[in-house]
């Protein structure tokens, strides 16, 4: 992890820098470049988070067709495999398009944890923390962590026909939620920090993509309203 960890490090010591330039107090500046550096971060991945959502979307959108080709097929699972991936492809459809935004930023997370563990941040804190390089006393960060995770994870799940693996998402989801709040009580509060604000700017960046792109879909139906009476 040593190609990301260099230059995260510096681009974190640089964000810093900024910040303390203006803010002198590390019980303050540490945090807050915690969070600019995150939202920074959350900006350079936003063209992934926009395809993901898409390719969500889509796969949604598809979903009644999968369910008629899987019954067509039904004792042929090969066949109704071959059709399925036909459906993706005639769909524009990646099925592991969705997973791209969270593969990369699975390195991020762990470079960043040796980042944070070198920086000399030790006795700075913020807002409630007495030191960020120890795990929230509060255990107000894992429950926000927990939180976050889980509706962050719940509008990123495409919309489905089917009830049983509907449900079995949403209990991957709540799963990955505990575990990410249990993680975070040993976590340092930096690496903590960084992860609710990074579900947050996600939360907040799906609903506002998926606001936009229904819109347009509204438009194109209004839009083709319009020519079919003409």
């Amino acid at each position: 992890m040593k190609f990301l960890t260099e230059p995260l490090t510096k681009f974190f010591y640089m964000v810093n820098g900024a910040i303390h330039t203006v803010i002198p107090n590390n019980d303050l500046s540490y945090g807050l470049a915690i969070i600019v550096f995150t939202i920074i971060v959350r900006m350079i991945l936003l063209p992934l988070s926009v395809k993901q959502l898409r390719s969500t979307a889509k796969m949604g959108a598809i979903q009644p067709e999968m369910k008629k080709v899987q019954a067509k097929y039904k004792s042929d699972p090969q066949k109704a495999q071959q059709e399925v991936m036909k459906l993706y492809k005639e769909n524009g459809v990646n099925p592991m398009g969705g997973c791209l935004p969270m593969i990369v930023q699975m390195p991020i997370l762990f470079s960043l944890y040796a980042v944070f563990q070198h920086l000399n941040m030790h006795g700075a804190g913020f807002l409630w923390m007495q030191d960020l390089t120890k795990s929230d006393p509060l255990y107000i960060l894992p429950i926000l962590s927990t939180v976050t995770t889980y509706f962050s994870s719940k509008l990123m799940q495409p919309p489905s026909t089917d009830g049983a693996q509907s449900k079995q998402t949403s209990t991957m989801n709540t799963v990955m939620a505990i575990f990410m709040g249990f993680m975070s009580l040993r976590f340092p509060g930096t690496l903590v920090l960084y992860w609710v604000i990074n579900n947050v700017i996600q939360i907040i960046q799906t609903v506002v993509i998926n606001k936009i792109e229904l819109n347009k879909k509204t438009d194109e139906v209004l839009l083709a309203g319009n020519k079919n009476n003409k």
